[in-house]
């Protein structure tokens, strides 16, 4: 949007030779391109925190890889469409990390 803006701010510019509002236009044209740039600079990216409450106790257990069975980094756990993956280190096989039941 801000490229029309602009462009349509230097046709005018071009333009003012033959009148001189087109260059109040142009300078117009030129504010909202350079504001729209300024607008989607400043704009920062969205944190997303997500919170677990578990009731009961919990124990942490090694995270194995199922392919070569090397103990995992439970930080390189990434969340991908909602589900937990995790890729092993030393074979590069990717799986998704699941609770097993407890019965």
């Amino acid at each position: 949007m801000s490229a029309i803006l602009l462009f349509l701010g230097i046709l005018f510019a071009l333009a003012s030779v033959y009148a001189t509002t087109r260059l109040y236009v142009s300078i117009l044209f030129f504010a909202a391109g350079f504001g729209i740039l300024y607008y989607i600079m400043k704009q920062r990216p969205v944190q997303i925190t997500q919170r677990l409450e578990v009731p009961g106790e919990m124990k942490v257990q090694a995270l194995k890889c199922p392919n070569c069975s090397a103990t995992l980094d439970i930080k390189q756990i990434k969340t991908v469409d909602g589900v937990p993956s995790i890729t092993c280190s030393y074979c590069g096989h990717t799986f998704e990390v699941t609770e097993e039941p407890k019965w």
